[in-house]
């Protein structure tokens, strides 16, 4: 059994009344979603800004309702049990927010911090016991037992991530979805906190939804990845078959766009083709950026299918 199912999500959000003039009435954050995580495996979700990525890990954090489908935590259906079993069972997944110091409070020192978790979930820890927790947790990620007195300002972004990332393990969660959550770092702190977050996954064998624009990252951390256009999954597969042997144009565009710091490296890319299609419901929404386009992606719309064992929505693989 998967620790967690993805069933054919779709999330639409009403909108306001001054774009009403178009022809939709609704956005559509995410259409027809569905993966699965292992437990102990490292999955990504890429793609750009705006692509429905941090909609899909409140989604999977049950913070929003899908408006069709729906997710599993093991055989739980996060959006139909009740409320009290649906807040025991967020000890066992957890979530790292982008920014580190907007997702901590200014005002508590860290002991609270870290704390928290625990004092909605095991309210029936005396003091002692709560706060040997935290500090167990603070060395876990290397920081002091001493910190638990310091203020979030006290710190360095890097270290503010890592007080984000044991408040996330206080519960001894089985999943934790990291949203973009080294984007706001150093290059070099990155690299720490990356390395820091596989060295726990084989610890204490976490699974992980890791949520980035940064496929460098990605490619470090991950085992399987999805990739994501306009709220939709274009391709998915293992890791190193995506990078190796990409499949849908998108994912070519985008590790294309990955830095080559070897100066002498010059790809030939391939020039774009100057036909423009009019994109509508039932073409493929990525013709207008899509070099390869032909007569049939005007014509409707591609899904999901087996290629060289991982999967893609292209006509033209």
């Amino acid at each position: 059994m998967a620790l967690v199912r993805v069933d054919k999500v779709i999330r639409e959000y009403r909108l306001p009344q001054k774009y009403l003039f178009q022809k939709a009435s609704v956005f559509r954050a995410l259409n027809n979603v569905s993966f699965s995580i292992e437990t102990g495996e490292s999955f990504g979700v890429v793609g750009e800004s705006g692509c429905g990525k941090s909609t899909l890990a409140r989604i999977i954090m049950a913070l929003d309702k899908p408006t069709e489908g729906t997710v599993y935590y093991k055989d739980h259906d996060l959006f139909t049990i009740p409320k009290s079993e649906l807040c025991q069972l967020r000890r066992h997944f957890q979530m790292v927010f982008q920014d580190p110091y907007g997702s901590l409070n200014p005002r508590k020192k860290v002991l609270p911090i870290v704390a928290e978790p625990l004092d909605m979930l095991e309210k029936q820890l005396s003091k002692k016991d709560r706060a040997d927790r935290v500090k167990l947790m603070l060395s876990e990620v290397g920081l002091n037992s001493n910190d638990i007195e310091k203020y979030p300002h006290e710190f360095s972004g890097g270290q503010r991530q890592r007080i984000a990332i044991a408040r996330a393990l206080i519960t001894k969660p089985s999943l934790i979805v990291a949203d973009e959550s080294v984007s706001a770092l150093d290059v070099s702190v990155q690299a720490q906190v990356l390395n820091l977050i596989m060295d726990l996954q084989e610890k204490y064998n976490l699974a992980f939804l890791f949520i980035s624009h940064d496929l460098s990252v990605v490619e470090f951390v991950t085992q399987k990845i999805a990739v994501i256009y306009l709220g939709r999954i274009v391709e998915q597969g293992e890791t190193k078959d995506i990078f190796q042997q990409p499949l849908h144009p998108y994912t070519k565009l985008l590790l294309n766009a990955i830095p080559d710091v070897d100066p002498f490296n010059k790809k030939v890319k391939k020039k774009r083709e100057k036909t423009r299609y009019q994109i509508d419901e039932t073409s493929c929404q990525f013709i207008d950026r899509c070099p390869e386009a032909t007569e049939i992606c005007r014509q409707s719309e591609p899904q999901l299918k087996d290629h060289n064992g991982h999967l893609v929505a292209c006509f033209n693989v």
